[in-house]
């Protein structure tokens, strides 16, 4: 189920519907130094991902990086009670079942500062998504900011997303521009993710971008101001 990206990060890609559309979504596993894994994005917890998290490591930190990936959080930390919980800012009070244990922002936790940089994108605070950069290697993790739909597909999701202008295009989605309430905060968070050395694009939905992934996300955002 957890596919290597390099030594010390995985990815576990798993189908997921949105108003019945196949968006897909994907659980991202980092080790840490001390040998415990940093979850990002949980999925629903079956036999197989149980089984393989446990071959890795003890799961230490649970990731929930966007105000919209609220989904399997509760039923994850209930396999997971020991896993220190992080929610991006206001997550926590849409989520009362879920116990939370820090809050996201732009200084890393302790325990990973050595692995990722990260940054609370500004300007869209109904999602107030944390982008972050695996460093080793050159992964760029999101979540709901850009999407990335590509064949195959279904022909009737194609055309949806066709008219939706997201077909065979890494860029933010109809909603996900609704979202920006400051363009031009965002586009300050975008010239600062930029700066970042990146080349790999890991998403919350969709195809990753193997390569390339710096100028895909600098095209990405250029409608901004």
């Amino acid at each position: 189920m957890l596919r290597a990206i390099q030594d010390g990060l995985w990815i576990a890609p798993v189908p997921y519907r949105l108003y019945g559309l196949p968006i897909g979504r994907q659980l991202v596993v980092a080790r840490l130094p001390g040998g415990g894994l940093w979850i990002h994005s949980p999925i629903p917890v079956t036999a197989e991902l149980r089984a393989e998290l446990a071959a890795l490591g003890p799961v230490r930190h649970v990731v929930a990086p966007s105000g919209l990936h609220d989904e399997c959080l509760d039923t994850f930390q209930a396999e997971y009670p020991d896993a220190t919980y992080h929610a991006t800012p206001g997550l926590a009070q849409h989520l009362p079942k879920v116990r939370f244990d820090a809050t996201l922002s732009d200084t890393p936790y302790p325990e990973w500062a050595d692995v990722f940089a990260q940054h609370l994108i500004q300007g869209m605070p109904r999602i107030n998504e944390v982008v972050f950069l695996h460093r080793s290697s050159r992964s760029l993790l999101i979540a709901d900011i850009a999407l990335n739909f590509a064949p195959p597909g279904p022909w009737w999701f194609a055309a949806i997303m066709r008219l939706n202008g997201l077909w065979g295009k890494f860029k933010p989605s109809r909603l996900g521009g609704s979202f920006m309430q400051d363009k031009l905060a965002v586009r300050r968070s975008i010239d600062h993710i930029l700066k970042w050395d990146f080349d790999r694009i890991i998403v919350g939905h969709g195809r990753n971008i193997e390569t390339g992934g710096r100028e895909a996300f600098r095209q990405a955002f250029a409608f901004l101001p």
